[in-house]
């Protein structure tokens, strides 16, 4: 029989755990399900506790998915391993075949490792866009415009009509030094909105932001407690985003007969 190589085994660990994972987004709905309970079709409720929920909502999907990512693994590693080394393997034997395999194993689980912070800024992602959905704001994902932010909104099509009157909204977990590359990314739009619940954004950073007319929206929590946070102008919370520059601009595109409704363009 043929003793497959490292990085066969990889490739078994890597596939096997992968269809075990659910997605990204299953894992953001239940998060949202499960914060919303009683209020999942109170929008004012969503509206006014939103920063609440970002923060708790982020939470419980890190801890899902640690639970199924412990649970996958395990399943992973028994299934390859149990297939090496038959399931009437002795436990020394059992040992011997994984001892065998010490350098697929490191891989995999450093492959674990480097994927979470990509996971969990996409997690954030993910659980904006959940919320977004409950509160029926129009908006196209991803948008191929000057750079590829988050979401515009009312849509992409507006968008190209008439881009000073749309909203751009980007989303990231952390920034460091990355807020520099979303710049030039819709710029023509009527703002430029990045949420973030990164609590450590120097003020020299908040002064550049500013100059590059981008306003950062943060839980309202951050918004009291960080002292860059408290003094800086184009730093908001979600509940004033809201209420002060997405919800006027919804009146706004209704009267004009670019959304009908809140959820129909």
């Amino acid at each position: 029989m043929t003793v497959p190589t490292d990085e066969e085994v990889l490739e078994r660990l890597s596939k096997e755990f992968h269809d075990l994972v659910p997605s990204g987004s299953a894992i953001a709905r239940e998060a949202v399900a499960s914060a919303l309970g009683k209020h999942k079709d109170d929008t004012d409720w969503i509206k006014e506790n939103f920063s609440v929920l970002v923060e708790q909502v982020q939470e419980s999907a890190y801890r899902k998915y640690q639970e199924v990512e412990r649970a996958a693994g395990r399943r992973a590693i028994e299934n390859v391993f149990l297939s090496l080394a038959g399931e009437k393997a002795s436990a020394r034997e059992a040992v011997n075949t994984v001892g065998r395999y010490f350098h697929a194993l490191d891989r995999f689980f450093l492959g674990l490792a480097q994927g979470r912070r990509p996971r969990a800024g996409k997690a954030f992602e993910l659980l904006l866009r959940e919320l977004f959905r409950r509160l029926r704001y129009p908006f196209d994902a991803h948008p191929l415009i000057d750079g590829q932010p988050d979401f515009v909104l009312p849509s992409l099509d507006h968008f190209r009509r008439y881009p000073s009157d749309c909203i751009i909204f980007t989303v990231k977990r952390t920034l460091r030094e990355r807020w520099r590359q979303i710049v030039t990314e819709g710029t023509r739009g009527l703002g430029f909105y990045l949420a973030t619940i990164d609590e450590d954004v120097a003020k020299r950073d908040l002064n550049e932001m500013r100059r590059s007319r981008i306003t950062l929206v943060v839980p309202a929590r951050l918004k009291r407690a960080l002292a860059n946070y408290k003094t800086a102008p184009n730093v908001i919370s979600f509940e004033l985003f809201f209420r002060h520059h997405l919800n006027p601009a919804m009146e706004r595109w209704r009267e004009s007969g670019v959304i009908r409704n809140a959820d129909d363009r």
